[in-house]
């Protein structure tokens, strides 16, 4: 009975061919479903689990954990080193960009914007996937402000530095709300409310900073463009045979449409200029409650 038990198709089998002799069929422990529908579920929340996990804003930024990491643990420490060591690599390639190449030398500085924004993103998606605003909120206001420098001194990179500003924005203004800005989720660390958000300190500072950005990014914004951060916008190499292509098609059509692609290039442009931090300026202005207008924000009243 116990062999039965433990393999119920194989009795329940025997019992029908042997209905015709006289056997009777034995009452078995019929399946649980319970266990098969919890494991479903467990596996629809692990699913769920994975996809906020790996999905990602418009911004490009990953779901954050669940919970913030807990002070002075080991975890919290390994984020802190890894951070750490992160903005110090960038810190040299920054400063290795301005130094002569030594014989020997491997290590190699900053090429382009388009460069140095590639290693931040990569910074800015490990400190909002932490999230814990107190590693959060330092950092990210120490890597704005260093972002002034950084694409001050380079050819312009508008795709790589935009997409690095737009990462910077979401982060800025949901730690000031205390929810995700898309998702309107409590962000981590937030479950009791703002006491554990910005202070009215980094607010002031994160003012200070954002509206730096929105002054340089126009000057700079200018110049000549980086070779490869216009190619990032082409679907393919650009060759002589396409630029003939084109030529001839624009002369069976009667038509240049150059101007009205620069047209088109400057409106995008000044339209991405326009809304540099602008859902931080807005939370800032919201949360210190200053008549609602960024504007008004008294630095002495802090």
């Amino acid at each position: 009975m116990a062999e039965n038990a433990q393999n119920p198709t194989t009795t329940a089998g025997a019992a029908g061919d042997a209905g015709a002799g006289g056997f009777v069929r034995p009452v078995l422990p019929s399946p649980a479903p319970s266990n098969i529908s919890n494991n479903n579920n467990n596996n629809n929340n692990n699913n769920t689990n994975h996809n906020n996990s790996t999905s990602r804003s418009s911004s490009g930024l990953p779901h954050p954990r669940s919970h913030a990491l807990r002070p002075g643990s080991a975890k919290e420490d390994k984020v802190r080193n890894f951070v750490e060591d992160r903005l110090m690599h960038m810190s040299r390639r920054y400063v290795k960009k301005y130094a002569l190449k030594q014989p020997g030398d491997t290590f190699a500085g900053y090429a382009s914007m388009t460069e140095l924004c590639k290693d931040l993103e990569g910074l800015l998606d490990i400190l909002w996937l932490s999230g814990t605003p107190s590693l959060q909120i330092p950092y990210l206001l120490n890597i704005a402000n260093d972002f002034n420098t950084w694409f001050t001194s380079f050819p312009p990179a508008p795709v790589a530095t935009f997409a690095a500003l737009r990462k910077l924005d979401h982060c800025f203004s949901s730690l000031l709300s205390g929810q995700d800005i898309e998702t309107k989720e409590t962000l981590p660390g937030f479950e009791n409310g703002l006491r554990h958000g910005m202070s009215r300190t980094d607010m002031v500072r994160c003012k200070s900073i954002v509206e730096m950005t929105r002054v340089l990014i126009v000057d700079v914004m200018t110049k000549e463009r980086e070779p490869e951060d216009v190619a990032e916008e082409e679907d393919g190499p650009w060759t002589a045979d396409d630029t003939d292509i084109e030529m001839a098609n624009d002369a069976e059509d009667g038509e240049d449409d150059g101007e009205d692609d620069d047209d088109d290039d400057d409106e995008d442009m000044q339209m991405d200029v326009a809304r540099v931090y602008e859902n931080t300026l807005v939370q800032l202005g919201l949360t210190l409650g200053e008549g609602g207008g960024v504007g008004d924000i008294q630095v002495s009243d802090d």
